[in-house]
């Protein structure tokens, strides 16, 4: 418990009980090091930082510090796929293979990219796991993928690609455009906007970069220290179940620490970003800040958080929903209202978007919990970004 941190930052009127609820994470709750960033209709709302910056130390967090924000990086990476799809440069109703010939082996001729992002490609694992330094590489992660078998009839089930979306979605950037997806990225996404989120940290942006690991919840954090199902245990524990299959599809997973595992670019893990940098990536989807025009056209929104998977998710053994390469508002990733699209790392960090309220959010920390996808730290903040709202329900307010 850190009772005493020094929180600094602003937020803007009726907006408070953010502030209320980031210092309650650190006196209740057991962060660290954190920050969140909240914009509404391009306009930031909310920029708050405290604790330290590296999980084990004492060198206070600055404006500027960014950290590893594991899976929320899946989010900013379907963004590079449905705007080459606006583009006209890829069809998300094509076969992968159209574009990356070596995919169809093993039977996968028919695999869609839509079901790439909508995790119903049925390829969460790989049969012979990649070594740290093979993951490392630009192209060992997609060779494997293209040799892999599906593990369910590509389409007919969905199941949550913790590691493989990364190889997958990174190689169809690279045939399609000829660049590799962090290049991509930073080029036509964050670069424009102004976002300190990277896939594949530049080396001389390496010093803003805290140390992460893991926290335990703390005693008093009553009803949040649920237990998990009883089947959800069991699949984490299961060697030969997919869940586990999945997270080791690189084996031993590579320290997050370390420099070199930070300059790749893995887009399923390894984004490292301030909070401000997240949000205002999702901002600049609906609208960016400054009055820039959105990046994502009507359809492309209407496309990003249409509903294409739902239900039990056969790797993470809990419902999950998805559109396409974002999660959606449900039971296990409830963002701000339904009609809200983003994506949880594992651990803490969190982004998401919603259209209807204007408001893009981003939260970072350096302290990684044992959650998945609805960290309680992150949810704390979401509620109260819904109270600040005019209209108390974060739907259709407006000031």
């Amino acid at each position: 418990m850190a009772a005493d941190v020094d929180v600094k930052g602003t937020v803007a009127e009726g907006f408070e009980p953010v502030r209320d609820a980031f210092v309650r994470n650190f006196e209740v709750l057991g962060d660290r090091g954190a920050a969140v960033a909240v914009y509404r209709d391009g306009h930031r709302v909310v920029d708050l930082w405290g604790g330290t910056k590296d999980v084990d130390g004492t060198a206070p967090w600055e404006r500027d510090t960014a950290q590893l924000v594991r899976s929320a990086t899946k989010g900013v990476a379907a963004a590079a796929l449905l705007l080459l799809h606006q583009r006209g440069v890829l069809d998300l109703d094509a076969p992968v293979a159209s574009y990356w010939p070596e995919f169809k082996a093993a039977g996968k001729e028919r695999v869609l990219v839509r079901q790439v992002l909508s995790h119903r490609a049925g390829l969460p694992v790989l049969d012979r796991p990649l070594t740290p330094a093979q993951a490392l590489e630009p192209l060992p992660g997609a060779e494997a993928v293209a040799r892999q078998a599906p593990v369910w009839e590509p389409g007919t089930d969905h199941g949550y690609h913790a590691l493989t979306y990364g190889w997958l979605v990174g190689e169809l950037v690279r045939r399609t455009t000829g660049r590799g997806i962090g290049d991509w990225i930073a080029d036509e996404v964050t670069g424009p906007s102004g976002a300190d989120l990277w896939v594949g940290l530049p080396a001389a942006e390496a010093g803003r970069v805290g140390r992460v690991g893991p926290v335990e919840a703390p005693e008093n954090d009553g009803a949040l220290r649920a237990r998990p199902k009883r089947s959800v245990t069991a699949a984490y524990e299961d060697p030969r179940s997919l869940t586990r299959r999945a997270f080791g599809a690189i084996s031993p997973f590579p320290d997050q620490n370390d420099p070199a595992y930070r300059a790749a670019a893995l887009p399923a893990t390894n984004g490292i970003a301030t909070a401000d940098g997240l949000a205002r990536s999702y901002a600049a989807l609906i609208g960016g800040a400054g009055g820039r025009p959105p990046l994502f056209a009507p359809d492309t929104l209407a496309a990003a958080r249409a509903e294409e998977s739902a239900g039990p998710d056969r790797v993470l053994v809990v419902g999950t929903r998805f559109g396409l390469g974002f999660m959606l508002h449900g039971p296990s990733s409830p963002f701000l209202a339904p009609g809200s699209f983003g994506h949880p790392g594992r651990g803490g960090s969190l982004g998401f978007a919603d259209p209807e309220s204007g408001v893009a959010f981003g939260y970072v920390t350096n302290g990684f919990r044992s959650t998945v996808t609805a960290d309680p730290r992150a949810q704390a903040l979401v509620r109260a970004v819904r109270a600040s709202l005019p209209s108390g329900d974060g739907s259709h307010a407006r000031t």
